[in-house]
């Protein structure tokens, strides 16, 4: 397939992993009984992938207990409850932890469970992770006495940077930065100063990587997806994608598939993307129930193709399908047959476009 395509990251977990996660909670299974199941849902997941012919595989994040956000720290005693609020338009909130004292550190690493998931297929593999910018609002609003702002920002990227080399010597070839904070930032925001402090934050992590390196590590940027209901899809991308197009990443997931004018969007786009950046557009709308056809997938992206040139165009989905571990809204089966539309709709576009 001669159009990239890859998924985001998260599917909904499998119903035998759903019910060992209550019992755990309850106490009424160990750690190492749960890891039964884990492996049971992350070989389930990859064959699945493989077989409906996803070109680049993942784990789905079935090993992220609590959801894509806050596994590197769960467990973490130096960790309170009551972090900032993320609301979302139905009126739904997640809460993320917050810093109590320093050093920052993480508990667990996206790379240990890369060769667990390996071991299952032989083809092109991507971890998604949580970026700086999303961790940095683990650091409180009134600072810590003994812990100064910048002392945590250093031990921070000191610790992703381990993360994505990391991944690379498990043998990942994509790094994916979860960055659905920055249009929530524009919402919290609007003067884009916060905006503007998490791609200075991005940067710094990713100068320590090489422009070759960097080639590997993508953005992913969304309106957030839980519950069937995002926190931001209000804001306009036009406050968001010019800046995001500064962070010196190589590849950009962008959903789009659940836009009310994609056209417009792709202009900006086409107007600020830099010349050599990777733009993957989302062509499922993770949301909404109605499984997309390969025909709808591909009218999305001979939509896009005259906006971003070949090879700089590939698709994705707008986010992943089960970003927490309690989100079911959307079905395993209804992601897989999601997927299965992406890929075929996307070969569908090349061969239209010639480029098969």
């Amino acid at each position: 397939m001669s159009i990239k395509t890859e998924s985001i990251g998260s599917i909904p977990r499998s119903a035998k992993l759903q019910r060992a996660l209550v019992l755990h909670a309850k106490g009424e299974l160990g750690d190492a009984e749960m890891e039964v199941f884990y492996d049971e849902a992350v070989k389930e997941t990859v064959k699945k992938l493989e077989a409906i012919g996803s070109p680049v595989l993942g784990d789905g994040e079935q090993r992220k207990t609590h959801g894509f956000a806050t596994y590197g720290v769960e467990g973490n005693e130096n960790m309170a409850p009551d972090g900032l609020c993320i609301p979302f338009h139905d009126g739904h909130i997640r809460q993320l932890p917050r810093l109590t004292r320093g050093p920052f550190r993480f508990a667990r690493f996206a790379h240990e469970t890369i060769a667990l998931a390996r071991q299952y297929t032989q083809k092109p593999f991507k971890q998604a992770i949580i970026s700086a910018s999303a961790l940095s609002l683990l650091y409180p609003a009134q600072g810590l006495a003994d812990y100064p702002r910048d002392e945590f920002v250093t031990d921070l990227l000191a610790e992703q940077e381990k993360e994505i080399r990391g991944c690379f010597a498990q043998g990942a070839s994509k790094v994916q930065l979860d960055f659905t904070e920055g249009r929530l930032s524009v919402k919290l925001d609007p003067s884009g100063h916060i905006l503007r402090s998490f791609i200075d934050i991005n940067n710094m992590l990713l100068d320590r990587f090489s422009p070759e390196e960097r080639q590997k590590i993508g953005i992913h940027t969304c309106a957030g997806s839980d519950h069937d209901s995002t926190h931001s899809a209000d804001v306009d991308y036009a406050e968001l994608l010019p800046g995001l197009f500064e962070i010196k990443a190589g590849c950009f997931y962008i959903a789009l598939a659940c836009e009310k004018d994609p056209e417009r969007v792709l202009k900006i786009i086409q107007q600020y993307r830099k010349p050599d950046q990777v733009i993957f557009v989302g062509v499922i709308d993770v949301i909404d129930p109605q499984i997309e056809t390969p025909q709808m997938v591909c009218d999305r992206v001979l939509q896009a193709a005259r906006y971003i040139p070949h090879p700089y165009l590939a698709t994705t989905d707008d986010c992943g399908f089960s970003p927490f571990c309690d989100d079911i809204s959307t079905s395993r089966e209804t992601a897989f047959a999601k997927i299965a539309a992406r890929i075929e709709g996307t070969a569908l576009a090349a061969r239209q476009l010639g480029y098969a």
